[in-house]
């Protein structure tokens, strides 16, 4: 009885050992201690979403800034800089004395915004690589963070914004473009997004439906506290999200 008791021991664990690495499969190590996004994630897509010159033609970005209540003097950060629409426009709206602070995980990307920002002479830009679970942002910095059109191609959420919620200044806040549409399908339903920010530690304050930014804006403030890792639930995503949002 005890040699069957001790096999069935060692059986259990070796189930629960192959299910540990069924789950961290794929993830980096530094992401382990959060838990996996419940939803598909896009593949990278180009570093340009769109020619700079249809989006100004819309006026995305003086929107986007309009909204966000940028002014001269604020500090910045442009997550998924990518070419750098965003990051040259931040820069003249902040001015001389305000900072921006480009970073991206396509360090090849990162290395023709840097001829870009040499070549325009933007002195009060600079560039960081991040990594896929954490943007690297200094803390106490920001008073807005952007993430235009990349969140969903972000794979591992939970981690990334966690590690995000120290860098935000007091009374700082981050701003997500991005499109009602499934995560594998390069956008996220607003409702999952908000969830998704809220289980980390962020409080939604703004939402609205924008056809000229090619889906919708949304931001967010960080909460009174940020949850431990192990405390943080991750979101599941089902149809009736979208169709209540209809509603």
């Amino acid at each position: 009885m005890k040699r069957k008791a001790c096999l069935c021991l060692f059986v259990a664990l070796s189930l629960s050992g192959c299910n540990k690495a069924a789950d961290t499969q794929g993830r980096v190590a530094t992401a382990v201690e959060f838990p996996k996004a419940d939803r598909p994630v896009s593949s990278p897509g180009a570093t340009q979403f769109s020619t700079e010159v249809k989006r100004d033609s819309v006026g995305e970005a003086r929107k986007v800034m309009d909204l966000a209540d940028l002014k001269p003097g604020m500090t910045v950060a442009d997550i998924g800089a990518g070419e750098g629409y965003y990051t040259v426009r931040l820069a003249e709206r902040v001015g001389p004395k305000g900072r921006v602070l480009a970073q991206d995980i396509d360090r090849e990307a990162l290395a023709r915004l840097g001829q870009r920002v040499e070549r325009d002479r933007l002195d009060n830009v600079s560039i960081k690589p991040g990594a896929p679970d954490d943007p690297r942002l200094p803390a106490h910095s920001f008073d807005r963070i952007f993430m235009v059109h990349m969140y969903h191609e972000i794979g591992e959420p939970y981690a990334f914004l966690w590690r995000m919620w120290p860098a935000l200044s007091n009374g700082g806040q981050v701003v997500v473009v991005d499109i009602d549409r499934p995560t594998d399908q390069h956008g996220i339903d607003p409702l999952l997004l908000s969830c998704e920010f809220e289980q980390v530690g962020y409080e939604l304050v703004a939402f609205k439906d924008a056809p000229e930014l090619s889906g919708y804006y949304a931001q967010f403030k960080a909460a009174a506290k940020r949850p431990k890792p192990e405390d943080i639930k991750p979101c599941r995503w089902s149809p009736a999200m979208t169709k209540n949002a209809a509603k």
